[in-house]
């Protein structure tokens, strides 16, 4: 494989592939937040937040690290009050208990208005408006978590360019397919890819975390219990849905915890990675081969999302577990051959997990997608595969990984618009 390539994949999955302090939709209408404050100069008297229907959907539900709190309203106000928009997906690593209560003052005070932004195609839109004095500042990001395309004071501005739609900070590689990520995960230097293993020592500590507290609806710990054991068993494969679910306990509750994500996501990251590091501990695979289906795993859920979107109405558990199925079918010794299976194993099982926000039961899709993984990828090994004559299955792998974001991506509008009616009525 030619460097250039490899160096146009490496950098794309540095993009992708970044740390976060918890759920990152409410965490990039932070940082936009904070952006916006920085560029206003004083803290604002009132802050205007407009955002897209699956920005608000993400973020309704969802745990906000370090407040015992859920929801938007405080992510906006903490932006504002100790957000630090270099810290990018970590913006609210520096809050205290003193900021949370000034957060809550400033709810009170009704300084924070939060609305849907009508007639945008774009779903990751978040919008930013700040005034203070006789002075205002706007930010906006779109297309991805953390890219800002707007940035205005008082009408000048400051910062304008088109937003990407796609891969986050621009590094889009609309090259890739699936026997390029395979490629480039079994044979690129393995000095040029081990940074992945970030990932592994993140997540791992999130897991870990979690085992210590009592967080959300508490699954990955069940499972560690008597109960769990006696239905599951001391096995591979209930250490591998326990420490998945785990880590994804911790992050939707709010807790502090960094997580490595992935395309946006950090349970998306949990899912691409935690599964595949448990199985090679487990089957006492190489560091090596470690690290390659690390990046297995990581590469072939990207290279989904790229044609999914950053959001969407299919659940992203669904393209990372999809990743680990491919990681775990390498470590079980598997080929090309035997990876695309994996997918097409998923492809047909999973398609049409629904997206209903972020939240704490978050923890049972990620189960049920690893679940699917593992058995995909025993499958798979042996050579055993959904065939094209079934379903939305096709001999091409690529085309049944398009079949499924087309149906995510297209078909499934009508599906997103209804659970955010069905969330904004309750």
């Amino acid at each position: 494989m030619e460097k250039q390539v490899r160096e146009q994949i490496i950098a794309l999955v540095r993009s992708e592939v970044v740390p976060a302090v918890g759920c990152t939709e409410p965490i990039a209408v932070a940082l936009c937040v904070a952006r916006a404050t920085e560029t206003l100069g004083v803290l604002p008297e009132r802050i205007e937040v407009l955002l897209s229907a699956n920005i608000l959907k993400n973020a309704m539900g969802v745990g906000i690290p370090g407040t015992g709190m859920i929801g938007l309203p405080i992510a906006v106000a903490l932006g504002a009050l100790i957000g630090r928009s270099e810290y990018e997906l970590e913006v609210l690593k520096d809050v205290t208990d003193e900021a949370v209560e000034r957060g809550k003052r400033m709810i009170a005070e009704n300084r924070i208005h939060i609305g849907l932004k009508e007639d945008i195609a774009e779903k990751l839109y978040i919008e930013v408006t700040v005034e203070g004095g006789d002075d205002t500042a706007t930010a906006i990001i779109s297309g991805g978590h953390k890219d800002f395309v707007l940035v205005k004071r008082n009408g000048e501005v400051l910062l304008e360019r088109r937003a990407e739609g796609g891969t986050e900070g621009g590094c889009e590689c609309s090259c890739l397919n699936m026997k390029l990520v395979y490629d480039f995960a079994t044979m690129a230097p393995l000095k040029e890819i081990e940074f992945i293993r970030e990932a592994q020592h993140l997540n791992e500590q999130a897991a870990e975390a979690s085992l210590k507290g009592n967080y959300g609806h508490l699954l990955g710990k069940t499972l560690t219990r008597p109960l769990g054991k006696g239905i599951f068993g001391d096995t591979i494969f209930a250490h591998i849905i326990s420490a998945t679910a785990c880590a994804c306990d911790a992050r939707m509750a709010g807790a502090t915890i960094p997580v490595m994500s992935n395309s946006g996501s950090g349970n998306q990251g949990i899912c691409a990675t935690l599964p595949v590091v448990k199985f090679a501990e487990e089957n006492h695979n190489t560091e090596e081969e470690l690290t390659r289906a690390l990046m297995l795993s990581h590469l072939t859920a990207i290279y989904i999302k790229q044609s999914l979107g950053k959001l969407s109405a299919l659940c992203g558990c669904v393209v990372a577990s999809t990743g680990s199925a491919c990681g775990i079918t390498y470590l079980m010794g598997g080929g090309y051959e035997q990876v695309t299976y994996a997918v097409k194993n998923m492809v047909a099982n999973l398609t049409g997990m629904i997206c209903d926000g972020a939240k704490p039961s978050c923890a049972l899709k990620l189960a049920s997608g690893v679940s699917t993984a593992v058995l995909s990828a025993m499958l798979a090994v042996q050579s055993n595969c959904v065939t094209s004559v079934e379903g939305i299955i096709d001999d091409d792998v690529d085309q049944s990984i398009h079949n499924l974001t087309r149906i995510g991506h297209d078909a499934m509008d009508e599906t997103d618009k209804c659970v955010l009616e069905i969330m904004t009525s309750k």
